[in-house]
């Protein structure tokens, strides 16, 4: 069913997205790959040239993989996997020490550092080979008016014409100054916490390796980040200090004397940009108003010490695009989108607190307070041996999620579902990639006596990879058993143990990849499906589930 056969009034378009940074542009990938009509509405006529984010974690690299991008030519060729993390003092002891290993939970670097313009170029070829997308680049959004069941909204272009776009969602991803939340009136928390540094991306003429990639120096008499940014890129951040004027840190010459002692100077670096900015710590206390909804920096902002800015409007693009597509199909009630909110919102706002926690630990120019915080520091680390390791992704703490009252038992509702290697249909390979993207129902054993034919209808309307997990070395899988039941070798014995350790018997999974809720045994798969049914408040329809692809 077309989304257009479910509404009174026609739309120019299903969803209108107001910016094409890489949140709107990934998300309008994520929607038309749904079968979406898509507009995009960009007020620059050209694509803005110059870095932004640097990075991005292995669960964001998943998220982006989702778009079609995760080939070797794609991300694999405008990234370089960063080998570790380290806060430094300024006589250089060790303060925090994180090691990234290059295949991390999720099937992806546990960090990639990239330079933003070839991934926001790598994305728009994406969005070029879609049919359902239309980015009109030079075009304003001035105005937005919400009926009973579209958005009308009004564009200026370029050439001083005007026109109107009708859709039946609006996503505002129009940054930091957003007009949708400024013409929305949507109130921000700001928690006052904000510094200003001066920015200097270069692109080195010869390779170096810099061991580990990414450094904080802790150094009161100026507090440096040097972080890496793709293939042949590097960025140092330079704090403002107390008594020093914007104009004289913002200056070219400024950047290359404090760039020189890392080696940095024309002779070996093109200096591609160097300017000031002031980072905030900000969250929109509303992120859904009717048919319109907020998301990326629109809805929030947040300090780089986490490298969190970029990867959280990643996963706000993965929340709300299968959300808006259940909704536009009429498989799930539109309040399903005011868990997109609520889900975010608060992750968001956790993720802000560390990065202010972390700034204030690394933004200290008074000499004493800095001793006295390495000193602590130090103290702690006292026996600890080697490296640590990146925590894994955190998880939600509400929503659309199952959550029991039996508890310590099952993967928690809300954690990120790692990733390891699986054969079927012939291919071995990540999971995502071998069986499919989609809502997951991964199983030890056939779940089809305990799920009867109407919940196995239900899922198949949802488009539901159900999934039996062979142990490794089985007879080669038959991939689809022409029942709906995809069989799929667990290639390394990784998710049979992942299973195994959380006691359960089955866990079905999101299409962002979040635990939706987990089953120890026959009894409980059938109560499982039921309460993702009462979260969307659907009917259930006919059919059987799709196949692996």
């Amino acid at each position: 069913m077309r989304p257009n056969d479910l509404y009174e009034s026609p739309a120019d378009t299903d969803v209108a997205i107001v910016g094409n940074g890489p949140i709107g542009a990934a998300l309008s990938v994520l929607l038309a790959r749904r079968g979406l009509r898509v507009t995009v509405l960009e007020r620059r006529p050209r694509p803005y040239l110059l870095p932004r984010a640097t990075s991005f974690d292995g669960e964001t690299a998943r998220l982006l993989a989702g778009t079609g991008i995760g080939d070797e030519d794609g991300i694999g060729r405008i990234t370089e996997p960063a080998t570790g993390y380290q806060w430094r003092t300024a006589a250089g002891e060790t303060l925090l020490d994180i090691a990234f290993s290059p295949m991390g939970r999720y099937g992806w670097p546990d960090a990639n550092t990239m330079h933003q313009p070839a991934l926001e170029e790598l994305i728009a070829a994406r969005a070029a080979a879609l049919p359902g997308i239309t980015v009109l680049r030079g075009h304003r959004v001035v105005d937005l008016t919400e009926h009973d069941d579209r958005v009308a909204l009004t564009v200026e272009s370029d050439d001083g014409s005007s026109r109107s776009v009708v859709a039946h969602w609006v996503v505002g991803c129009d940054g930091a100054n957003s007009f949708v939340r400024e013409h929305l009136g949507v109130p921000m928390t700001d928690l006052g916490f904000s510094y200003e540094w001066l920015l200097c991306d270069v692109e080195l003429h010869e390779p170096r390796e810099f061991t580990p990639t990414n450094v904080q120096v802790c150094d009161p008499a100026r507090p440096t980040t040097l972080v890496g940014s793709g293939p042949g890129h590097r960025r140092w951040e330079f704090m403002r200090l107390p008594g020093e004027s914007s104009a004289e840190l913002n200056k070219e010459e400024t950047a290359w004397r404090l760039l020189g002692p890392y080696g940095v100077t024309p002779d070996t670096a093109t200096l591609l940009r160097s300017t000031t900015y002031i980072f905030r710590a900000t969250w929109a206390e509303q992120w859904r108003a009717g048919r319109v909804l907020l998301a990326g920096d629109a809805a929030h902002l947040m300090p780089p010490f986490a490298g969190q800015g970029m990867c959280s409007g990643i996963r706000d693009a993965a929340n709300l695009a299968w959300k808006l597509d259940l909704t536009l199909r009429g498989l799930a009630d539109a309040g399903v989108l005011d868990t997109y909110a609520e889900e975010r919102r608060q992750h968001v706002k956790d993720s802000i607190l560390s990065s202010v926690q972390l700034g204030r630990v690394i933004c200290v120019t008074d000499p004493a307070a800095a001793a006295e915080r390495d000193a602590t520091v130090l103290a702690g680390r006292r026996g600890r041996k080697g490296p640590g390791q990146p925590e894994p992704a955190k998880p939600l703490s509400g929503g659309l999620l199952h959550l029991p009252g039996e508890q310590g038992a099952g993967p928690l509702p809300g954690s990120v579902v790692p990733q390891g290697r699986v054969s079927a249909q012939g291919g071995t390979g990540l999971f995502d990639e071998v069986v499919g993207r989609g809502f997951v129902l991964l199983c030890t054993d056939d779940p089809r006596p305990a799920l009867g034919e109407e919940r196995w209808s239900y899922l198949s309307a949802l488009d539901t990879h159900v999934v039996r997990l062979l142990p490794p070395g089985a007879a080669e899988a038959t991939g689809d058993t022409g029942q709906g039941l995809t069989e799929a070798i667990d290639v390394d014995g990784f998710y049979r143990a992942y299973l195994a350790e959380h006691r359960a018997t089955a866990v079905l999974v999101r299409p962002d990849y979040h635990v939706f809720g987990s089953a120890h045994g026959p009894e409980d798969i059938a109560p499982l499906v039921d309460a993702l049914r009462a979260g969307l408040k659907t009917p259930v329809p006919a059919g059987g589930p799709r196949q692996a692809g």
